[in-house]
């Protein structure tokens, strides 16, 4: 498939929705693109599996309700079959919960359906460039849930001093994540194990008392150590 230069490439896209309409109208919107291109449809979750495991996209665009299937629950499997892929979860509905869910299960970005054409469009190019796309609702919800449940952590002494706790390795490590790197992808760029980079994740969410990659991506946002697009 990518048989250009890599500087030349386009941004190839799977879309998987059960709804052919949408599929047609998203293909047209890409396409419509000369840096983007769409290298398949599915609209069923063998489908999207077998696609994604032959095409090795650079995004998913994923339906969160595929059919009778929630794509939350084979994530993982589409994760495995296509390492590289960054997963944009489309959805109808402003379920903060079900939002949450899917980016700690590794989504790089939700998209509203509802949204404008041009913010479809720059979700695929930011999270392609390795940053994490939300919806401003989201965004908003997530970052006051975190302020209120940790309204005397949030202080800002306290969190320098968290700060101040992370070895140069693990400001490298909270970079990567940033830019929705893997924990193999991690370990490759930085020339050491897996094991040692969940090691290093084990020590980040110690010492800046997060529990995942969501409330971690979360506080680096709020700190400027990473981008998070919205």
């Amino acid at each position: 498939m990518k048989s250009m230069e890599k500087s030349k490439d386009p941004i190839y896209v799977i879309i998987a929705d059960d709804h052919v309409v949408v599929r047609a109208g998203l293909r047209m919107l890409i396409d419509s693109q000369p840096t983007m291109k769409v290298v398949g449809e599915a609209g069923t979750k063998d489908e999207v599996l077998a696609l994604a495991g032959r095409e090795q996209p650079d995004i998913i665009l994923l339906d969160i309700h595929l059919g009778s299937e929630n794509a939350l629950e084979f994530m993982p499997e589409l994760m495995a079959k296509a390492e590289n892929a960054r997963i944009i979860i489309l959805t109808g509905f402003r379920d903060r919960e079900e939002h949450q869910l899917a980016v700690r299960l590794g989504a790089m970005g939700v998209v509203l359906k509802d949204t404008t054409p041009q913010l479809m469009l720059k979700s695929i190019e930011r999270v392609h460039a390795g940053e994490v796309w939300l919806d401003r609702f989201l965004t908003s919800k997530l970052i006051v849930s975190l302020r209120g449940n940790n309204r005397e952590e949030k202080k800002q002494q306290d969190d320098e001093n968290r700060m101040g706790k992370l070895s140069d390795r693990e400001h490298e490590v909270i970079a990567l994540v940033g830019e929705g790197l893997k924990n193999k992808q991690i370990a490759d760029r930085l020339y050491i194990s897996e094991i040692t980079v969940r090691h290093h994740l084990t020590s980040i969410f110690e010492k800046l008392k997060v529990s995942d990659r969501l409330e971690l991506l979360i506080f680096a946002y709020q700190k400027g150590l990473v981008k998070v697009s919205a």
